[in-house]
């Protein structure tokens, strides 16, 4: 069976992994670009944005496995944008342009289900109402034997770990302290003991990377 996994899911040392006052202007709330400052120098990230160069060392050696092998993604609605209760504008289309990074079908979250989104590169829009296991059936089915990556943000990614439906678990712990915003870790007493393999490294960047997975 394909294995669910998470890649560069950045949280403070506080544990929290967006700020307060989701806005359109700001994604992540208060925090603004401070937790993902790890992930902007590296070769996978400027060329998701279409840029040339960029960092080989190990913060790329980490972000650089976040696309190989995934078939679909499932995001919570408040990672595709902003608004809240009944879509007040169908005409917003994500954070990502035209042609959004990720080049597979993106089921999200939400309890207010809109007409499905195609755009450019290959990326459909699902917008579904569905339990964790009821998305993650619908997204293997869509990945064709391919991985899912649950994408976020921390209210989606906590509620697929308290449903045990994770097999590898990349969290980024900044060196910052945001003090208010959405906790990742909440209600997930003794999660570790749920992956037999676990790997720390610490970056130059200041990042330490957390890897949990399982067989």
């Amino acid at each position: 069976m394909s294995r669910v996994r998470v890649h560069n899911f950045s949280v403070s040392l506080d544990g929290y992994a967006t700020g307060e006052g989701q806005s359109l202007e700001q994604p992540f709330g208060h925090a603004g670009t401070r937790l993902v400052q790890w992930a902007l120098p590296t070769r996978t990230f400027r060329a998701i944005h279409g840029e040339e160069g960029g960092s080989s060392g190990v913060d790329e050696a980490v972000a650089g496995s976040w696309q190989t092998g995934i078939g679909a993604e499932i995001m919570g609605r408040n990672k595709f944008g902003p608004q809240r209760g009944p879509w007040a504008d169908e005409e917003w289309k994500g954070w990502w342009g035209a042609n959004p990074v990720f080049h597979t079908p993106v089921f999200v979250l939400t309890h207010h289900p809109r007409p499905t989104l195609e755009m450019e590169g290959g990326t459909t829009f699902h917008f579904i109402d569905a339990t964790p296991k009821e998305a993650l059936a619908q997204a293997r089915e869509a990945a064709g034997g391919l991985d899912v990556r649950i994408g976020g943000g921390p209210t989606t990614v906590r509620q697929f770990l308290a449903d045990d439906l994770v097999d590898y678990l990349h969290v980024a712990v900044m060196p910052i302290v945001l003090g208010r915003g959405v906790r990742l870790w909440d209600g997930l007493e003794g999660l570790e003991e749920r992956f037999p393999e676990f790997e720390s490294v610490t970056s130059p960047s200041g990042v330490t990377h957390l890897l949990f997975s399982r067989p």
